[in-house]
């Protein structure tokens, strides 16, 4: 494998089960920073056992706890990977992640696929965003809003085919339910925000845009005017996207995104009315 030449940042809170993993397929670098959100459980205690910097923060929201991180770690390389930790980096990613920054590029971020998993399946099909900014120079990147962030990139963005494994039901449903509660509080807000602050959109940059982050952005400003939103989820993702392919397990994360939706529409329609 070439010089790995790229530090790598790892966000956590309780991460004690997963995090092992994570940092077993992330041996190869020699400068791990754990950027914690004040776990109480041994999610320090593990991180440090494997050899990594620790520095930890209050959560307060998305964006605003991955700026701080980027702008205030002293990562010791240019470049930085980012990962969760139930995610792991394949051999094959951490060599063209190694390659293409010894080639000196011109972008100053890059593009990765993710694999995620659901009952022991490859969501080959239903995964909303197979491509994520995920190798980068900080200086060049922000995150903008609260939850589900988007990664606004000054520069340019290339891509890698190779995949990471995202296994976002590694702690069981009950994990996933409560997460997934939780980020619908932040996008309902983020959607009244958006509209407060009168935030344009445009229809012709949500599909004809040369930059995803923008399409991504003016798409989901497009897809939160829309009525019927978690039926539109629901059949975008099982029918649109051949989420059927994947079995029981495609329909069942489908149904799964449709109730999220659900939970966003009926938190948004609660701030309203305790706006009244």
């Amino acid at each position: 494998m070439s010089a790995l030449k790229f530090s790598v940042i790892v966000l956590t809170r309780n991460e004690e089960q997963d995090l092992p993993g994570c940092l077993e397929s992330l041996k190869w670098c020699d400068d791990i920073h754990v950027f914690d959100s004040l776990s109480d459980d041994l999610t320090v205690e593990i991180a440090r056992a494997h050899g990594a910097h620790v520095t930890q923060r209050a959560f307060d929201n998305w964006s605003s706890h991955q700026n701080w991180g980027l702008r205030n770690i002293p990562f010791k390389y240019e470049w930085v990977y980012y990962s969760d930790a139930d995610e792991r980096v394949t051999p094959e990613l951490a060599q063209a992640m190694a390659d293409f920054v010894a080639s000196q590029p011109s972008a100053v971020a890059c593009r990765v696929r993710r694999r995620d998993y659901y009952m022991g399946t490859w969501l080959k099909h239903v995964s909303a965003s197979p491509f994520n900014i995920r190798l980068f120079k900080p200086n060049f990147i922000r995150y903008e809003r609260l939850t589900n962030p988007v990664t606004i990139v000054e520069g340019e963005v290339a891509d890698l085919p190779q995949h990471f494994d995202h296994f976002p039901f590694s702690k069981g449903m009950t994990h996933w339910i409560n997460k997934h509660n939780n980020y619908s509080t932040f996008e309902a807000r983020q959607i009244i925000a958006n509209q407060d602050n009168g935030n344009d959109f445009s229809v012709l940059k949500a599909f004809l845009s040369s930059d995803r982050s923008v399409r991504r952005y003016n798409q989901k400003e497009l897809y939160y005017r829309m009525p019927l939103r978690p039926v539109i989820m629901f059949i975008a993702m099982y029918v649109l996207r051949f989420g059927f392919l994947d079995g029981r397990a495609g329909f069942s994360y489908s149904l799964l995104r449709a109730i999220y939706e659900y939970f966003i529409v009926l938190k948004v329609k609660e701030i309203r009315k305790n706006r009244e």
